[in-house]
């Protein structure tokens, strides 16, 4: 029985007449930009977050651009993250006319390595976009130290991770802003694209309102350069409904992240990403590492593909590998761990229809694999 890496149309089938209802509600309106069911969507989102304000944008890739514009990031500037990350991360800052300056991950959550942040500091140094990456929160409590200690602006990067807490608090209400993502894939997903900053400043909230806005404030005057970056009313409406079941659906992922690690915990040469102390991952992927490098994960990859198993590699070209960043000057060896992770890591299948059969079979496929086998 083939099984994907997620399933859309599953969750769809699961809560088909709400998502009708509101889409012949929305349509029925005559109102598809903007208006009341996006700013319903925006205070419901920004609550469930601990946030104060919640503003939506075109895109997860806009929500970071327009938060780190609104926070004071410009030319000159150099921004501390990831080079572990999708690209919109870098992107976003580089958007700004500021620089990426990367840090090396942690290798046992892939997140960003906080105790390698001092070496990368410079006068120029402004800002610190930390990804809470596959769902796994970063030490929000060290990234907050650091940045009242140094004066930065964070940024939190919550694309993977909407509902994710560290210490009992969920990301996105930690920074200066939070930055959410409504693609189709994530633990909620929109039909089409979408995203949000959240954030407890008011005047964060209404600069980036202004930005999405074409820089204007009224109809026709306009304050500032802006750009056109509005969550469609079709969206929010779809976003809404999903709200209301995440909580279920993010408990669902943490079961079957439960019996992943079960089944796979004594597999030789599969490692199994952690779960950090005062952490509560929601696994909008669940990754694991496959040691031996990118020629045997991918060996284990294909082997899967050929028993019906989706797999992804999330992600297989460090940042600062890329041509994209080749004017930094980056070469390989210089970030070791992520150079490490893009060769070894593999997404398994998540969403929370997928049945424990499905996880097992998963399991019991990659033991097949000749490479794999249990070792208890």
């Amino acid at each position: 029985m083939p099984v994907p890496l997620t399933d859309l149309t599953a969750q769809y089938r699961s809560i088909k007449a709400e998502i009708d209802a509101a889409m012949s509600r929305t349509l029925s309106s005559g109102s598809f930009i903007l208006g009341a069911e996006v700013e319903s969507f925006e205070n419901e989102a920004a609550a469930y977050c601990g946030a104060a304000r919640g503003v939506g944008v075109a895109s997860g890739t806009d929500a970071l651009h327009l938060a780190l514009l609104a926070c004071g990031i410009g030319e000159g500037d150099e921004v501390l993250t990831t080079p572990f990350t999708f690209i919109a991360t870098a992107e976003s800052i580089h958007k700004c006319g500021a620089t990426p300056v990367f840090v090396d991950i942690d290798a046992d959550t892939c997140n960003m390595d906080l105790g390698q942040m001092d070496r990368h500091l410079t006068p120029r140094t402004r800002g610190i976009v930390p990804v809470h990456l596959y769902g796994h929160p970063c030490d929000m409590t060290r990234v907050m130290q650091f940045a009242s200690a140094h004066r930065l602006k964070v940024v939190e990067d919550c694309a993977q991770s909407l509902g994710a807490t560290w210490q009992g608090k969920k990301v996105g209400s930690f920074g200066d802003a939070g930055c959410l993502s409504f693609f189709p894939s994530k633990v909620l997903g929109a039909y089409g694209d979408g995203g949000m900053v959240v954030t407890n400043d008011d005047a964060v909230a209404d600069h980036v309102r202004v930005l999405r806005s074409h820089g204007s404030r009224k109809k026709y005057f306009h304050d500032m350069p802006g750009f056109n970056s509005r969550l469609d009313s079709l969206q929010a409406a779809i976003l809404k409904v999903k709200l209301g079941h995440l909580a279920d659906w993010l408990e669902r992922r943490r079961e079957i992240a439960a019996t992943y690690a079960d089944l796979l915990s004594g597999v030789d040469g599969i490692s199994l990403l952690a779960e950090r102390v005062g952490a509560r991952h929601i696994y909008n992927y669940y990754t694991l590492r496959v040691a031996g490098g990118a020629l045997r994960r991918d060996g284990l990859a294909m082997h899967l593909k050929a028993q019906g198993i989706a797999t992804a590699v999330y992600y297989p070209g460090s940042l600062h590998l890329q041509p994209v960043y080749a004017a930094l000057g980056h070469h390989r060896g210089d970030f070791p761990a992520s150079e490490a992770a893009q060769d070894e890591v593999l997404s398994l299948p998540m969403y929370p229809e997928l049945t424990d059969s499905q996880v097992k079979q998963v399991a019991a496929a990659i033991m097949s694999c000749p490479d794999f086998r249990a070792t208890g």
